[in-house]
């Protein structure tokens, strides 16, 4: 091309040989579109909070942030102190800090869990059915109000034999429950724990199913999350990949994999002082959790830590300074989302975030932007990787690290344009105007 020269072009193959190799790979073509769809190209929140459903209120969402801003106040009280905890350099302290009050004022919880099962405990039946038919009221409430966190659901009980018609009377109740308040939330998510058996995960079909039918809901209108916390979810005694079964045992309706940092840790004999999300052996598992879920649309979460920003200033700074790691380099390692147990964890989590979205935007919106405009550079980006410079991109405006004004100037695209190159992308409520 552009050489002046018409280049003569010629083939030896009949095209019947092109016909008859896409004929005996069509049933390969159908696999890969039904197993590997990709991304769905909605939201992630970048943590679940869990709190006992014997302790979740109407009012939890916003004490929580109202916790995490009394904490800032008392041992961070501006951002030259949080800095200086975090390691954070000039560049960044301010925007982030300025950010991380911002998010805690207006939408301190990403997604919620009220949890029915390690968080809550053996109860009476009439006590869990009561808390159960509760959760579901004053979730249907805060939606309607508009005090909700984008996502919000229940932990039941798992399927395993002792807990498990237990289990499914507490989801049975809670649906219901939001069903006759108005109907199921947008931001709806139900997760099943402990799950060692692909087959454990199928019953939870059957059961979404049953409950799908009963109400008269579209098909596939309920899906689950998926808890990592046993060896044998991981690697069956036949030697496979338990987990890459259990995703397609879902059938389609997996959202999401979590690790259960200590439930997993104690099931391969880690001793407790040792049982943390950066161990070897919970870096083993959310790697096999990574690739068995890649393609799928199906997302990986990491797990908690249990060193709580509590008691004097100079412990609660090393609390903050563990979360903050533990949270970076899960997001190096393409972990967009952990779990956070008490409310001092949140100002570190969005700090962490933003931070790692705020320093790296520049850059990235600068390699799209050419990429989209096909002007050279210092790096030859490949359509691979304008997708993951732009999935990048979405992620810090879905969190509130970045706004779209700064992003759609340093990239010459709005969103839109932004999503054309992450993937076809779903319209998705819960994502506020940034």
């Amino acid at each position: 091309m552009g050489q002046g020269r018409q280049e003569n072009v010629a083939t030896s193959l009949a095209g019947a040989v092109s016909e008859e190799i896409s004929a005996s790979l069509a049933p390969v073509d159908a696999e890969l579109e039904r197993r590997y769809p990709g991304d769905p190209g909605t939201r992630q929140p970048v943590h679940t909070v869990y709190v006992p459903g014997d302790v979740f209120a109407a009012d939890t969402v916003r004490a929580w942030g109202d916790r995490a801003l009394a904490a800032l106040d008392e041992h961070a009280p501006d951002a030259a102190s949080f800095a200086a905890v975090l390691g954070l350099g000039d560049d960044l302290a301010g925007p982030v800090y300025d950010r991380v009050r911002a998010k805690l004022e207006r939408e301190p919880i990403e997604d919620l869990r009220v949890d029915f099962e390690d968080g809550y405990g053996p109860r009476p039946d009439a006590e869990e059915d009561e808390a159960a038919a509760r959760a579901a009221r004053l979730i249907a409430e805060a939606n309607a109000a508009g005090t909700a966190a984008p996502y919000m659901g229940i932990r039941m009980k798992c399927m395993e034999a002792p807990v498990r018609d237990r289990g499914i009377r507490t989801l049975d109740i809670f649906l219901t429950g939001l069903l006759e308040a108005g109907g199921l939330p947008d931001g709806l998510v139900l997760t099943l724990p402990k799950v060692t058996y692909a087959e454990q995960v199928t019953a939870m079909v059957r059961l979404l199913e049953a409950f799908e039918k009963a109400r008269g809901l579209v098909p596939g209108r309920l899906g689950f999350e998926i808890q990592i916390e046993t060896s044998q979810a991981i690697l069956a005694a036949d030697g496979t990949a338990t987990v890459a079964r259990m995703i397609d045992a879902a059938e389609g309706r997996a959202t999401g994999l979590h690790y259960g940092t200590f439930d997993y840790s104690a099931c391969l004999g880690v001793s407790a002082a040792h049982q943390a999300s950066d161990h070897p052996a919970a870096d083993h598992a959310k790697a096999i959790m990574q690739v068995a879920a890649a393609g799928t649309g199906v997302r990986v979460s990491d797990g908690s830590t249990n060193v709580l920003p509590v008691g004097p200033t100079e412990k609660v700074h090393a609390a903050w300074r563990l979360h903050y790691g533990l949270t970076r380099r899960a997001l190096a390692r393409a972990y967009y989302q952990g779990w956070d147990m008490h409310p001092g964890h949140i100002p570190t989590r969005y700090a962490a975030v933003f931070a790692f979205y705020r320093e790296g935007y520049e850059q990235a919106a600068a390699r799209l932007s050419r990429y989209a405009g096909r002007v050279g550079g210092d790096v030859m980006d490949e359509p691979a990787t304008a997708k993951a410079l732009s999935g990048y991109l979405l992620r810090g405006l879905d969190c509130g690290a970045l706004d779209l004004d700064e992003v759609s100037g340093a990239t010459g695209l709005t969103r839109a344009g932004l999503e054309g190159f992450a993937a076809p992308r779903r319209a998705d409520p819960t994502i506020s105007g940034q």
